[in-house]
Order: C-alpha cells, then structure tokens, then sequence
C-alpha cells in the first residue's frame, strides 16, 4: 500500500515492464506494456490507484525467495490449518533462452497458488485501476475469466473460479486442500480487436515452467562471477538485466516514479529513463556480474540515441527507453504519493538540463566495448570523435553538474573531470574511430583540464577535491578522480579527499551522503548507496582493502531480503528510500565488490612473489 515500507516490495520483470509485489502478496505496482507506461495496479502511490491482493486467511508466518537464478518470486504461508505458496512471475516468451531474454514476452502477469498441506482459505481481490488509477474499469465476467473495459487498453484476467463483482473490486475466496493449484493469469493487449485468449490451467502452468527455465538459462549462460559476494554480485546482475527493455536494450534507472528520498518530501522525481550518466559504470558492471552481449547492446542503444542529435548541439542527458527525447515532466495532482509524499511526477524535467558530463560517460563507455566499435557505421564513429570535440569546447561553460541540480549552473568538478575523460579516451580510440588527426588538438585539451582540475578543484581550507571551482562543499562524486583514473588512488590529495568524505560526509552509520551543500530545492535526503559504494571502491583502489571491505559491508547490509536496494537510505538508518529498485545501487555494488576482489588478488599475488624472492634470496646465501 501507499504506507508500506519500500523494501516489502519484490521486483519482477519479464525484461519489458516491472511489478512490484508486497510483502503481504498485494501487486502494487505494474505498468504494461513498458517500463515507463501508466500504470495498471499504483497503490503504491495512493490507496486509489489500484491493486491486485491475494492473501491467505489466518496467516501466522510467511517468507519468500526468488526460485533459483531467476526473478520468479516464491511467497510461503503457514496458517493455522495449513501452507499455501504463492508464485508471482511476468511471463517470458515461448521458448525464451539466453540471449534472447525478453524476446516475444506476452504481456502477462501470472500468479498461482498452491496448498502445500492441510487446508487453507485463500482470499483474492482484483481491483485494476490503469492510467495511473484515473480510470475504474468495468468489470465483466466472461467464459474463463474476466474482462476489464475501460481505458486505452485492454485487461483481461484468465481464472478458473468466478469473482463476485458488485460494482467495486471484484472478490473471491478459493477454499483449497494439499496438492490444489489455481492459475490466475492477467493479460494486457492495446485493443480489443486484439483480444487476449484466456489460459486454462495446463497453459498457464506450462507458461511458468518456461519463465524459470528462461531465466535459469540466462544466468547459467551468463553469469560468472567467482568472489567476494558472489550471491549478492550475481544477484545484482539478474536485477540490472530485468531492469533492461529488450526491444532497445536500455537499462532504466528504477522500476518506479515519485518514490521520495525522504518521507513527506517533495524531491519525487520518474526514473524509468535511461540516463548517458550510467553509461560506463553500468557496463563495467554488466561486464562483471552479467556478460559482455548485455553490456554491447545497452552501449548500441546509446550510440543510436546520441547520434540522432545535431551537430555542435548540446547532448541530451537521458532518453526513453525506445530512444525518445521529449521527457517532459508533469504531476498527477490525484495521487497522494508514498506517505504523503507529493507532488507525484511522470516524465522527467531533467531532460531539458545541460550536464558536460555525459561525454565523458559516453566515451569511456565505448573504451570499455573497443571490439564492437569496429562494426560501427562510420556516421557513428564520427559522432563519438565530434562529442570529444564537444567536450574540449565546452568544459569551460558552467552547467548543472551530475547531481542534476535544479539552481544556478555552476563549474562543477565532476563535470570537468568527465570532460577529461571524454578526451582521454578519444586518444586511445583515435584510430578505431578514424581521427587520428584530432589527438594533437585532444591531448592539448586534456593538459588544459586536468591543470585547471588540480589548481581549482582542490581546497586547502577543506584538504580535498571539492564540489565546485572555488567552493569548500564536499561532494561524492569526487570519489571518482581515481575511479576514473585521473589521479592515483594513492596520491596524497587523493587520500586526503577519500579521508575528508570518509570523516565529513558520512552518517554515524558511515554511509555516504551525495553532498550537503544547498542545491536549489526545499528540504533533505538520506545516504546514497552508490556514494557509498564509491567509497568502497576507492580505498580498494588504495589498496586499503579492510577498510573497504568495512564499507561495501555497511551498505550491502541494508539489502532487503530478496536481495534488493533502494537509491538511499532514511537519516535514521531505519528504511530504504528513493526509487525501487535503484539500477545505480547494484551497479556501484557490483564494481566495488569487483575492485575489493581484484585489489586482494593483487596484495596476494605480490605477497607471494615478495617471499618466493626472500626464499630464493635466502637460498642463494646458503
């Protein structure tokens, strides 16, 4: 419901649209057929926004788990007459395998219930309320089903058993024994020309069984990660994976609009976009905890999407997930929000901001991928070569920097360092993208920005890199001076700004706030996983592995217990917050996970080669 807390909630995703699932078996949130469509079930951001509950009767003790490598939720009840299980899934293809996750998904949300032993009343309301709960359908009890009318779309639910419907949420109880199983199945199709059929049992179960083998075969081909938090690694990896619209190959930044970052608040913002933002650190993190087919489509889906812009015009930041540009944002003034937490927000201003950052992103991006540049059309190769151009024009000018700060544009040191980046990696891909011509001009870029990154981005008063020229702010993304390369991790200034974050930006939990600097919009927020992470992973880069392994512990504890994190976490250390689930999470999970792995594999390596050298040297003197 609109009060529970945000980590009740499990994901599921047939790799084209997302559910959310309460701890108390309601679906709270669905929007088919996309990640970004109205939604069809939003309780989760008012009690009028639709649900769909199924519940046992008499509960006394319940938990869940995903089945296996795979996003098919299993919820157990014990009552007080007997266990029920409840499997939710949104169906995948016939015959989906491996690569091809996603292809064919029909568009269904599939929930079975089985009694495990003795005897139990199941109690089941389906109350569909799409457009964000704008529209009450009417509801039709039809051979094998129901129908819902009402709205641009169409809604139809395959079920064995009839509902009551009296004007309201249409109602039935299922009264079952040891080896019962009823498949209910909700189908979504854009017309009624194109009327889903309804499923009977065998379909329905049959549809299911596929889904876990789908989603088993995928991870068994494409996971392979052996390490430090192998289970929460390889978990993460499913979670960006179902979070990826297959059509494109966008990775969207959370399933969900207008979850707050803190409760109350106003700071509500649409995150089913794909943001140039993520771009490198969420292919490092698909090259890690997924595989690199993943990691070289999302990186063709921003190519196409960038390259479509004129030229010597600003990049856009953000696109939707089939490539489109106008986000335009709005509010939904009927719907309360999440504790009260308004306005609620579809589409994303942000759009419309200039942040010098993404050429970076998009840059070192394609310096992760170099084996898929060569295929490239020339037109594309071009247009990467003209952003590094951009970049080395434009790292002058002030912008809203990688926070998306809603004030003043100002000269945000991140967004210089990203510049860098931009023209860093341009030299190294000069002759896979043609331009070797360019790198006298790109080198001379690079110095110019990394001497104006060391004489103004540093502050003595605050020993540190800081958030912006001239300023004393700290900020997290600073973090990424060594992350990105551009300092030594173990460089003094760059310790001493890991030290200053550690000590200055942390809550008593050590959790890393973005920044606390005053940024243009009313209130507060909580700690930033993904900052924290950061920290993690620059201490590995230090080498100091066990203070960062302290860390990647703090925020990989607040994991829910289906192995899910939000974007923050409460200043009480009490609740996940932000939107759910938070793609950027468990990519910075994942890659300092792999820099801790990686930094220890080297200590070892060299702690090894150092004594076989005092034993050859001992030997010799003997």
């Amino acid at each position: 419901m609109a009060s529970d807390p945000i980590a009740d909630y499990a994901l599921l995703s047939d790799c084209r649209s997302a559910a959310l699932v309460g701890a108390g078996g309601s679906v709270d949130w669905l929007c088919f057929p996309r990640f970004d469509s109205p939604s069809v079930f939003g309780r989760i951001l008012g009690e009028e926004a639709g649900f769909w509950a199924i519940r046992p009767a008499g509960v006394t003790g319940a938990s869940r788990r995903y089945v296996g490598p795979s996003m098919v939720l299993e919820t157990a009840y014990a009552t007080g007459s007997g266990t029920v299980t409840v499997t939710d899934a949104l169906l995948l293809g016939d015959g989906n395998r491996g690569h091809e996750l996603g292809a064919g998904s029909p568009g269904a949300l599939l929930r079975s219930v089985r009694c495990t032993g003795g005897e139990a009343g199941v109690d089941v309301i389906f109350d569909p309320r799409p457009e964000y709960g704008l529209v009450r359908p009417l509801l039709l009890q039809t051979a094998g089903g129901l129908l819902a009318r009402g709205g641009a779309d169409v809604l139809a639910l395959s079920s064995p058993v009839p509902f009551e419907l009296d004007g309201g949420p249409a109602r039935t109880r299922l009264s079952l024994r040891t080896g019962d199983v009823v498949h209910f199945v909700l189908h979504h199709r854009h017309s009624w020309q194109d009327r889903p059929p309804l499923w009977d049992q065998s379909e329905a179960a049959r549809r299911l069984e596929d889904t876990l083998e789908g989603w088993t075969s995928w991870s068994d081909l494409h996971q392979g990660y052996h390490g430090p938090w192998q289970d929460l690694v390889n978990a993460s990896g499913r979670f960006l994976q179902a979070l990826t619209y297959y059509p494109t190959g966008a990775m969207i930044a959370a399933a969900t609009t207008s979850l707050p970052e803190v409760a109350g608040g106003n700071r509500n913002w649409d995150y089913r976009y794909t943001w140039i933002r993520d771009a490198s650190m969420t292919l490092q993190a698909l090259w890690v905890a997924a595989c690199p087919d993943e990691a070289g489509k999302f990186f063709q889906f921003l190519a196409a999407a960038v390259a479509a812009q004129h030229d010597g015009e600003d990049l856009q930041i953000m696109y939707g997930i089939g490539g489109e540009r106008d986000l335009s944002e709005r509010e939904l003034a009927h719907l309360p929000g999440w504790r009260s937490s308004a306005p609620v927000r579809v589409g994303n201003g942000a759009w419309q901001q200039r942040q010098l950052d993404i050429y970076g992103e998009l840059l070192d991006a394609a310096a992760r991928l170099p084996e898929l540049l060569a295929g490239l059309e020339p037109e594309t190769k071009r247009f990467l070569a003209g952003a590094a151009d951009l970049a080395a024009a434009r790292w002058h000018a002030r912008d809203q920097g990688i926070w998306e700060v809603r004030g003043e544009p100002r000269h945000f040191l991140h967004s210089k360092l990203m510049c860098w980046v931009a023209v860093d990696r341009a030299i190294r891909l000069a002759d896979t993208l043609d331009a070797r011509d360019r790198v006298r001009d790109w080198e001379q870029a690079r110095e110019e920005i990394a001497a104006t990154i060391r004489g103004q981005g540093w502050s003595d008063a605050a020993n540190a890199y800081t958030q912006a020229f001239g300023s004393t702010e700290l900020d997290a993304s600073s973090l990424l001076l060594c992350i990105v390369g551009f300092l030594p991790a173990d460089d003094p200034r760059m310790l001493a700004t890991i030290d200053a974050v550690d000590r200055h930006l942390t809550d008593d939990r050590g959790l890393v706030y973005r920044y606390r600097a005053a940024d243009g919009l009313p209130g507060e927020e909580g700690t930033f996983l993904l900052c924290t992470f950061w920290l993690a992973q620059a201490l590995a880069l230090a080498g100091q592995t066990e203070r960062a392994r302290t860390i990647f512990d703090r925020a990989a504890g607040f994991a829910t217990d289906l192995g899910l994190l939000a974007e923050e976490v409460s200043a009480d250390g009490s609740e996940l917050l932000g939107n759910f689930p938070q793609a950027f999470s468990h990519i910075g999970l994942v890659n300092a996970a792999w820099a801790i792995a990686s930094a220890e594999k080297t200590s070892a390596e060299k702690t090894s080669a150092e004594k076989i050298g005092k034993d050859f040297e001992q030997n010799g003197k003997d």
